[in-house]
């Protein structure tokens, strides 16, 4: 299973060190940056399952910045939480109106903080699998049941290829990297080569007349609605 990714944008560098810390022992992968345009490079870059952001910053304020995160198609449900040493309302306020989840006082204590982060991630998981059935043009998938059903015709796909269509059909229009697709459905502890995702696709193709699976030469594949 692959880990949680967290992106931490803060212009103090202790703070940014004592999360990192605390964080990566519970087995996140943790990212940084100093500021609110490094941070959303790095967020569009990677695509963190979680964001941890500073209020006050230079040049692009914590406010301005999860304005511009939420504007991007790829980040838009990401979780945002605010990490500021700004208790009054009226920050509290604009921080929810600019797009985030939550608002956290920096007096927090570390422990508390990343058991926060945790039961933020665990209900967005199950939320997350409560939407299992996904539509894509005349394509149905069923997750639950791991069935595929195409103008009233029912398709049983082997798992491995379920997981590669459900993963593309969940992020229509995103590009993934042949090794993002091999973290994601085949995960860390099998070794297979790229050469493996062609081939499933390439079922895919055979089975489903799927033509919307789009190959980017030296990338990797998107499916497009």
């Amino acid at each position: 299973m692959s880990q949680k990714k967290i992106l931490l944008i803060d212009d103090e560098q202790d703070i940014l060190e004592i999360l990192s810390y605390n964080l990566e022992k519970e087995g996140y992968r943790v990212f940084t940056a100093n500021n609110g345009k490094e941070g959303i490079d790095k967020a569009k870059e990677i695509l963190p399952d979680l964001i941890l952001l500073d209020v006050m910053m230079p040049e692009k304020d914590g406010i301005e910045t999860c304005q511009e995160l939420r504007k991007i198609k790829e980040l838009q449900k990401t979780l945002i939480v605010f990490l500021s040493a700004r208790s009054e309302e009226f920050s509290q306020l604009a921080g929810f109106q600019a797009g985030a989840n939550d608002y956290i006082v920096k007096l927090i204590k570390p422990k508390v903080l990343t058991s926060k982060v945790n039961a933020l991630l665990q209900l967005t998981s199950q939320v997350s699998d409560n939407s299992k059935n996904i539509e894509v043009g005349d394509l149905i998938i069923d997750k639950d049941n791991f069935r595929v059903s195409k103008t009233g015709q029912l398709f049983l796909l082997p798992k491995k290829e379920f997981d590669l269509l459900y993963l593309l059909a969940s992020n229509t229009d995103k590009v993934f990297k042949r090794e993002e697709i091999l973290e994601k459905v085949w995960g860390n502890d099998v070794i297979v080569g790229e050469r493996t995702i062609d081939v499933h696709i390439r079922r895919l193709r055979e089975k489903l007349g799927i033509n919307t699976i789009q190959t980017l030469k030296g990338i990797g594949y998107k499916l497009v609605v």
